[in-house]
């Protein structure tokens, strides 16, 4: 069994087609997404569209979370907020019904995927997360690997016999050790903030113990001027550029 893995598309459907590409050869068994479809992105509707056609596995983010209850629009900043509320008249009600259904997180074969934080949060970010409030997540919540979301960064956390471990989480294949307990921040695929401009997604091979970060280019371009098309705020379009 194979598993692709992806996080926070943010309405970037040119991201996506192209990490969808990549992921067509490999003949994986199913894919996965951890929230945030939308916000940000130019083409909300056609992401989750084509995440309804392709039946992906997919879990509610906070920009999930604010289009069910509108309450949480409170939560983000001024930009997003803005470019959220637009998303929400930009999606068709079939697109809203499949979002108002999404889970706050997945579980099988002692892995775990949410958006945020184990157990089901997707408004926690892993960087707000202290040492010892992960040891005791690790120790209760008896899972051997979590996949994460939501800050768009790319981190490894291990617990073991050894300890705890941070550190980033690499490109190419890295191999888990079943001693240890894991979290993983995967990245993003539409909205990247780890200074490497490229779509980001995993295939996680539970067989063969190990997780494949790839780097995925797209063009860039495309998917700005479709933020600035919509209308949507433009420091969001800045954001996918190289600096």
């Amino acid at each position: 069994m194979k598993y692709a893995i992806l996080s926070d598309i943010h309405g970037n459907f040119d991201a996506f087609e192209r990490v969808l590409s990549d992921i067509n050869p490999i003949g994986v068994d199913r894919i996965i997404s951890l929230g945030d479809m939308i916000g940000y992105g130019g083409q909300p509707e056609e992401v989750v569209t084509e995440i309804r056609r392709r039946s992906v596995w997919s879990i509610m983010g906070n920009h999930e979370l604010a289009v069910v209850d509108r309450s949480y629009l409170n939560w983000f900043n001024p930009q997003a907020r803005r470019s959220l509320v637009q998303t929400i008249t930009m999606l068709s009600p079939d697109s809203l019904a499949f979002i108002e259904k999404l889970k706050a997180f997945l579980r099988f074969d002692s892995c775990h995927f949410v958006h945020g934080y184990p157990p089901d949060s997707p408004l926690t970010y892993l960087f707000e997360v202290g040492e010892e409030t992960l040891v005791q997540t690790f120790l209760t919540k008896n899972f051997w690997i979590c996949f994460v979301g939501h800050t768009h960064n790319l981190e490894i956390i291990s617990f073991g016999r050894d300890g705890l471990s941070r550190l980033p989480l690499q490109r190419g294949k890295t191999i888990l050790q079943k001693t240890n307990q894991y979290i993983l921040n995967i990245g993003s695929v539409g909205q990247p903030r780890n200074g490497n401009v490229d779509a980001k997604y995993v295939i996680w091979d539970p067989e063969e113990n190990t997780v494949d970060l790839r780097f995925i280019p797209y063009n860039l371009e495309a998917a700005a001027d479709k933020i600035l098309a919509a209308g949507l705020p433009e420091v969001h379009a800045r954001r996918l550029l190289p600096k």
